[in-house]
């Protein structure tokens, strides 16, 4: 499937707008959303994306201290929608795949390339092509929510086991009854994990999980030094 440019009026409109130099075309507004190619999506929700995703991030590296240190390289986004968690944590000491799902309600891909990143459409039902690479870290926001009736959530966890490094971690972030599903699933898998509220407070339904795979042997956990 082939992301097209969005369409023009006149030969000599440029499809697609005017493009920013990066890292500042990562925070403009893309031509897709002031165009209004995506029903649904003005700037202003864009733009609250942003912020969004600007406050859940700093959350993150509360709970995980070395977020920002250069210890996860390659990143994987498995919804990633506007591309928002990947321009939060822009550093050029990691990238991120950003990966729309297919049964996503709205097909964003071209802004998260608009935003000068890179992305993939996938199902999470079936296997991902990691050739050449693993990832360090794994944000899956919504993810299982999203395929609850698609397939199964043990599937996709270890899929993801797959993909994911020893001692590299995973973000979870989706509705509470979901996250403690999947808490119980990646225990068995021996995950190290921990559950924390909203930044918002305790009485918002979505929570975060943390988890992070551990080196394991004979069916015992071992450290590496």
């Amino acid at each position: 499937m082939v992301t097209p440019y969005p369409e023009t009026t006149s030969a000599d409109e440029n499809a697609g707008g005017e493009w920013k130099p990066f890292p500042e075309r990562l925070n403009a507004v893309p031509f897709r959303i002031s165009s209004g190619s995506i029903p649904g999506i003005s700037v202003e929700a864009y733009q609250e994306d942003n912020q969004s995703w600007k406050k859940h991030v700093n959350a993150y590296k509360r709970i995980n201290k070395i977020l920002d240190s250069g210890r996860y390289r390659n990143i994987m986004d498995m919804n990633a929608g506007l591309g928002s968690f990947a321009a939060a944590l822009e550093s050029p000491k990691l990238w991120v795949m950003n990966v729309m799902p297919t049964i996503a309600e709205k097909d964003t891909l071209g802004v998260i390339f608009e935003r000068g990143l890179i992305g993939i459409y996938h199902d999470w039902c079936e296997a991902f092509s990691t050739y050449p690479r693993t990832y360090d870290l794994i944000h899956a926001n919504g993810v299982f929510s999203l395929y609850e009736d698609r397939c199964d959530a043990e599937d996709i966890l270890l899929e993801m086991d797959r993909i994911l490094r020893p001692e590299g971690a995973v973000i979870f972030r989706d509705k509470a009854d979901v996250l403690i599903k999947v808490k119980r699933i990646v225990q068995g898998m021996r995950w190290n994990t921990k559950m924390v509220d909203h930044e918002d407070g305790p009485l918002v339904p979505e929570k975060i999980l943390f988890a992070v795979k551990q080196y394991w042997v004979a069916g015992q956990n071992v450290s590496s030094h």
